[in-house]
């Protein structure tokens, strides 16, 4: 039985989802590669959700929401530098330093 691979390379389990994916029954596609029915339902669920997040605009992932909310921080801390910069300026009597934009 398929179950004594213990690794199925991911292009293997691509091309066994695909053909789930065209219709094939999930019974027959089961017998035919001597994978159970729970095993071939998870691999089509995560073949599935990973296409949808692949058609997202901008993806959901961990990564991609931290990174967004560092660089909103970083533009928060930019312009308080910037604030307190020009504020200790006009304090000391000096005129303010021109910001670099980029």
């Amino acid at each position: 039985m398929a179950e004594e691979i213990l690794r199925w390379p991911a292009e293997r389990k691509r091309e066994v989802v695909l053909r789930l994916v065209r219709g094939e029954s999930l019974e027959q596609v089961s017998r035919d590669v001597r994978v159970p029915v729970h095993r071939l339902e998870e691999w089509r669920s995560r073949f599935l959700a990973a296409g949808l997040e692949g058609l997202r605009a901008r993806p959901d992932t961990p990564e991609a929401r931290e990174l967004g909310e560092a660089g909103s921080k970083i533009g928060e801390l930019t312009m308080k530098i910037e604030l307190l910069e020009r504020a200790l300026g006009k304090a000391n009597g000096r005129a303010p330093r021109p910001t670099s934009r980029k």
